[in-house]
């Protein structure tokens, strides 16, 4: 590994010094790939490969060490769902998560803490070429868009990585790790497009606030120059998730009246409304289409994850396949104690199956009920459909879409940024909009700020359950995860009760990162593994 970080640098030196050890743990051909690049990025239409080639990042596959979580960005969404209380599985040989579900070996010396390490800063290298392809003196319009797009793209990799390495208070582990220093509110090294080799080898943790800043400023060089791209893929960024994005971030650092005014920003500037029943029960295009969605990610054929067959999203987010991992056996499920508090007049609740004695029970679609009636669990998720519905054949079945930003997200970053500072505001917000899209009886029957809040956040988990999403706000607001009760659904070994937010939600930095940056000697993360016991009867 050691070697590899090292060849790493010193390939990338040779042809920028963009390029920084945090793409350390990335192939050694990667480098020549980069080289490649950069050498071609002087015309527009290189510079537009150059976007696709980032964009085309989301779903890079790497199993080389025979790791089949290695798919990609949807892989690492389902890696902080593992790590909430909303989506247990069946316990199964075959569940690649249990590992972030039952806190095992998450320090910094596992494999697990090395790949999330590895994926986000190979991202951020992609986008730091793109980014320092363009000289902003003499670019074309369509250069231009471009690079609003790599900003945008490097803005949504830093909002997404800083939040699940900040480390935050926890019922079981102290701000201070065995080296003596205290952590607490530090997130992760910044590596730009101008980040020298000698600084990326002092390049200490930065704080909350100083990568706040830093965001901020990649999206307001997004919101200047994306108008100008002239691409409209749902597979790129557009300005709405620029505000989006903004909103994510104002919402991450407590400004809600800027995340109020954000979020509704990205819902008047995008061209897609919040989906109706008809778009999220359908059985063959529920949940893979691009065109209901703000942003997101298309698998194709011809990506290395779909031709595996199994290393891919539509492997591990379908429970209606045959050629998936779910189909051997670690169905998903969303949790009994929140899909009971979802009323029966809210049409999301036929997302997942009704057990029998239930008001719903008879009433889900399957894609094929003669197939998949009676063989998915009670709770079992039918929110995502393979690709046509398609259960059979996984080079058309997995090649489907997921999203990575839905309109629907800012409708509730506006309800909650705005209960934060009028209750009742944030109360009328939820109330429209789940009246309007969801659930015509629905009322918040919470009366305080703090019971408004949770109700949104609630519905906010129901609308994104398996999106990704939830991670950020039981961290960001302390709350409690819950598994072990009677009747639970989630397995044995997985049922923890954490008093606030769980310590595991601080992730760890690889310990191979501080041999080339000396200034992360010391500064990591206290391991969280196995310091919950499992809750029992």
């Amino acid at each position: 590994m050691k070697g590899l970080i090292y060849k790493s640098i010193l390939g990338l030196a040779l042809v920028t010094v963009s390029i920084t050890t945090f793409t350390s743990c990335i192939d050694e051909n990667e480098p020549t790939e980069y080289a490649t690049e950069k050498q071609a990025s002087s015309s527009a239409s290189s510079v537009k490969a150059l976007l696709y080639g980032v964009s085309s990042y989301f779903n890079a596959e790497g199993t080389d060490n025979g790791n089949h979580y290695e798919y990609g960005y949807s892989s690492i969404m389902r890696i902080r769902d593992a790590e909430t209380g909303d989506l247990p599985n069946v316990n199964s040989d075959y569940e690649w998560y249990n590992y972030w579900l039952c806190d095992k070996l998450l320090g910094s010396n596992n494999a697990f803490s090395r790949y999330v390490w590895k994926y986000y800063y190979a991202f951020i290298a992609k986008t730091n070429t793109l980014i320092e392809s363009v000289d902003t003196t003499n670019a074309s319009q369509e250069q231009l868009g471009c690079l609003g797009a790599g900003y945008a793209f490097r803005a949504l990799i830093y909002s997404d990585m800083a939040p699940m390495y900040e480390f935050l208070s926890n019922d079981k582990i102290s701000s201070t790790n065995s080296d003596g220093h205290n952590v607490e509110g530090l997130t992760v090294p910044i590596v730009t497009d101008t980040t020298t080799e000698a600084g990326s080898r002092n390049n200490p943790r930065v704080s909350k606030a100083k990568m706040v800043a830093f965001i901020l400023s990649d999206l307001k060089k997004a919101e200047k120059y994306i108008p100008y791209l002239q691409e409209s893929d749902k597979i790129l960024p557009h300005l709405s998730s620029v505000y989006g994005l903004e909103a994510r971030v104002y919402l991450w650092n407590e400004d809600y009246v800027n995340a109020e005014a954000a979020a509704r920003k990205a819902i008047d500037a995008s061209d897609v409304a919040p989906m109706d029943s008809a778009a999220c029960l359908d059985t063959k295009k529920g949940f893979n289409q691009l065109d209901s969605w703000m942003w997101g990610s298309q698998q194709t054929s011809e990506d290395a994850t779909v031709k595996t067959g199994i290393v891919n999203w539509t492997s591990f987010a379908c429970n209606e396949t045959e050629f998936g991992y779910n189909s051997a056996g670690p169905q998903t499920m969303i949790d009994k104690s929140m899909y009971d508090r979802i009323n029966n007049t809210d049409w999301r609740k036929l997302e997942w199956v009704a057990p029998q004695g239930t008001a719903l029970y008879g009433r889900n679609s399957y894609i094929d009920s003669t197939v998949f009636k009676g063989a998915i669990v009670d709770y079992g998720s039918l929110k995502f459909r393979p690709n046509e519905g398609n259960y059979e054949d996984y080079t058309k079945g997995a090649a489907s879409a997921y999203p990575v930003m839905r309109v629907e997200e800012m409708y509730f970053i506006e309800a909650e940024a705005a209960a934060h500072l009028d209750a009742a505001k944030g109360k009328s917000l939820l109330e429209s909009f789940m009246k309007t899209y969801r659930d015509p009886h629905y009322t918040c029957k919470a009366t305080t700020q703090d019971g408004i809040i949770d109700e949104i956040i609630f519905q906010k988990r129901v609308e994104l359950w398996g999106e990704g999403r939830t991670f950020y706000d039981i961290k960001r607001l302390n709350y409690s995860v819950t598994r072990g009760y009677p009747g639970t659904n989630f397995y044995a070994t997985s049922c923890f009760n954490t008093n606030g937010r769980p310590a595991w939600m601080n992730f760890c930095i690889y310990r191979t990162e501080a041999e080339n940056n000396p200034a992360l000697a010391g500064w990591n993360n206290p391991d969280p593994s196995n310091v919950y016991t499992p809750w029992s009867e």
